[in-house]
């Protein structure tokens, strides 16, 4: 059992995730600060001068518990696609790239499928003969057409 735990944890694929995760945590505390620091100031200057922020207030003015800070909520927003760009022209689009050199596709547009007429399974190959669900011969897809008749 220690061997196959060793075996899972020296793949390639696990290394990688790791260390991109790594690397998404480490964006995060920064564009957190950069949206505590700089954007929530921006945003809670909109509401004026003495505001507790960019929202409303449902209870005593200037108590911070019955504050509805939409400011709080613009800012989350801005943090959560900054992370999303920084993770994916970090991390994703790097991956792609070695992967490709290795001549494996990743991330790519997935293979085109055909629908069983029986129990309107959808993710049937497009040369499927069966339905691996129902079991039921399928009719031949367009393409298998198209190949049998250049080739017969």
């Amino acid at each position: 059992m220690l061997k196959q735990f060793q075996n899972f944890l020296t793949r390639g694929d696990v290394v990688v995730v790791a260390v991109g995760l790594v690397v998404a945590l480490a964006f995060s505390g920064l564009i957190h600060a950069f949206t505590t620091s700089v954007i929530n100031p921006v945003i809670a200057r909109a509401e004026g001068a003495h505001a507790l922020g960019l929202g409303w207030q449902l209870g005593a003015r200037g108590h911070r518990a019955t504050f509805v800070d939409i400011g709080a909520f613009i800012s989350a927003v801005i943090y959560f696609i900054i992370f999303l760009a920084v993770v994916y022209f970090a991390i994703v689009v790097p991956y792609k790239v070695v992967m490709a050199r290795r001549g494996e596709t990743v991330f790519g547009d997935p293979a085109p499928t055909q629908t069983c007429p029986a129990c309107l399974s959808s993710d049937l190959p497009l040369g499927a003969t069966k339905c691996k669900y129902c079991g039921t011969d399928q009719p031949p897809s367009p393409s298998t057409d198209a190949a049998a008749a250049s080739g017969a």
